[in-house]
């Protein structure tokens, strides 16, 4: 999804042209497609021409834009961290802050149940164990794979993205649910933490 496609859908959703003032304020204001997506209602009221109806106009013309661009999950089958990774990179990978998602796969590695956990801020989330287990118990899951974003784009773990790794594949093998792998996911590009030999 680039900005220039976005600027043609949200030309035709408004009946304006792309070299309107309306449309050159909006992508002045909110300059990557990341600031655009993220984008609320009543920051966008602030645009010249831009009222409560429009602005919900643009925000469901985004929201579909976001739709068309999110590969389809089928199957959900779980091979790699690359599949995880394009499940889910338009779901969690633009996002400004941190967020923590759960994948609960079945005996099969088909996604039975995807969760958001946790949203924490620019650089961190809180994850707390016991929550995350207790979701997968409610879901008789049998295996999982948690993931979360970096709004940096830069993909490396840090010291407590691994020490909260280890400690949920320690409540794992108690639980008999074991993480198969932790993701770390921006939208162009993830880290796996099984892969890099840290888990």
């Amino acid at each position: 999804m680039n900005i220039y496609s976005i600027k043609t859908a949200l030309a035709d959703a408004l009946c304006v042209k792309e070299d309107s003032n309306m449309i050159q304020e909006l992508f002045s204001r909110f300059v990557t497609p990341n600031e655009l997506l993220e984008a609320s209602e009543v920051e966008l009221t602030c645009i010249k021409g831009v009222g409560p109806a429009k602005a919900r106009q643009i925000v469901s013309t985004l929201k579909l834009a976001r739709a068309l661009n999110t590969p389809r999950e089928n199957p959900t089958v779980i091979r790699s961290p690359k599949d995880v990774f394009d499940i889910m990179r338009f779901t969690v990978g633009y996002r400004s802050v941190e967020e923590f998602w759960i994948l609960a796969l079945n005996t099969k590695n088909h996604i039975v149940w995807k969760e958001k956990v946790s949203i924490g801020t620019i650089n961190s989330a809180i994850v707390g164990v016991r929550e995350v287990y207790r979701f997968l118990v409610q879901r008789n899951a049998c295996s999982w794979v948690a993931l979360h974003n970096h709004p940096s784009g830069i993909c490396d773990p840090s010291p407590e993205d691994i020490q909260l790794t280890n400690r949920l594949v320690q409540a794992g093998e108690l639980l008999n649910i074991q993480l198969l792998d932790h993701i770390i996911t921006s939208t162009d590009s993830y880290c796996s933490l099984k892969e890099r030999g840290l888990m």
